[in-house]
């Protein structure tokens, strides 16, 4: 025990070190998006400040798509939450950035990238285990409010990375104007996840699987990796449970890839298909949009058991990506 100790000691430090900073991980998501002609704008939220990343020309739409990044860098060691859960490798703006067609905008989860004032409402459990905390739903829909008004929308698709997914699901179970649901690697049920992993539960969270009676007429793509060991499958299928038959939500699951990789490798070889789709009642969704995934950091995400409870942590742990 003394040995595995000292291994994931040492694994740490060597996956750590070269951690970016706050301020450089901001800079770098700036850059990619500069890339790309997007702007960096900071919502006010509710009690939070909420990042988005979006067009520099904006053109009025009918439909705007919001993509919401994953929980970021939550925690740095298995027993230590990250000072500040700016991702060090932004997903969801990678996959907001390679949007097939349409208007398309990033938002960032509360406390991810903000600084100054803009952090007074960031307590490390908005990280944790309120993550999907009522005010964070709460702030992502103003958010999304914002967004709408600025394209002068009138319907919304969410797609939503990971805990982004859970973020999406949230919101769009207290949203009319949401058409479509799309959820890639996303943890759809905490309570399934927590208890799979026989981890602390999220207190404080929302879970989105008892929300599915405000759901079950919303059109929802589910994707799931096949080796995906932080969101596994049984989420998603314990998520997709929660609905009648005749309503359940298509849940994808594709070959090749885990949590953090290859979506975009799959992409490209597979052609693999991500309904973007236009959800007009009397109309056929069109499914024929195909993405050009960006490539992601070709440096492997490292994973180690981490404890899930923000304070007074837990000794039963759960796989989480470390320094992701």
């Amino acid at each position: 025990m003394l040995r595995l100790s000292l291994a994931l000691s040492a694994c740490c430090l060597v996956a750590c070190v070269s951690v970016p900073t706050p301020s450089e991980r901001g800079q770098a998501a700036s850059a990619l998006a500069g890339a790309k002609g997007w702007q960096r704008t900071d919502l006010p939220a509710g009690m939070f400040t909420l990042t988005a990343y979006l067009p520099v020309a904006v053109v009025a739409t009918d439909t705007l798509t919001i993509y919401i990044e994953g929980d970021g860098l939550a925690w740095v060691t298995r027993d230590m939450p990250s000072a500040d859960p700016t991702p060090r490798d932004p997903v969801g703006l990678k996959l907001a950035l390679a949007h097939p067609g349409g208007v398309a905008v990033y938002l960032a989860r509360p406390c991810q990238y903000v600084a100054g004032d803009d952090v007074s409402a960031c307590q490390l459990s908005y990280w944790t285990d309120k993550r999907f905390a009522p005010e964070v739903v709460a702030a992502t829909s103003s958010a999304v409010d914002a967004l709408k008004s600025r394209y002068g929308a009138r319907r919304i698709q969410l797609v939503g990375y990971s805990g982004g997914g859970a973020v999406a699901a949230l919101v769009a179970a207290h949203r009319p104007d949401v058409t479509l649901l799309v959820t890639v690697a996303g943890n759809l049920d905490t309570q399934a996840w927590t208890e799979h992993f026989r981890a602390t539960p999220l207190h404080g969270s929302l879970n989105p699987a008892d929300f599915s009676g405000q759901l079950t007429h919303l059109k929802q793509v589910h994707l799931v990796a096949a080796s995906d060991t932080v969101v596994p499958k049984l989420v998603a299928d314990s998520y997709s449970s929660h609905f009648s038959p005749q309503r359940r939500p298509e849940v994808r699951v594709l070959e090749g890839y885990d949590h953090a990789c290859c979506w975009e490798k799959t992409g490209r070889s597979y052609g693999m298909k991500l309904k973007i789709e236009r959800s007009i009642s009397n109309i056929k969704p069109d499914k024929s949009q195909l993405p050009t995934w960006m490539m992601w950091s070709p440096k492997p995400a490292i994973y180690l058991d981490l404890p899930m409870s923000g304070k007074g942590l837990s000794n039963r742990n759960i796989h989480y990506p470390l320094c992701a």
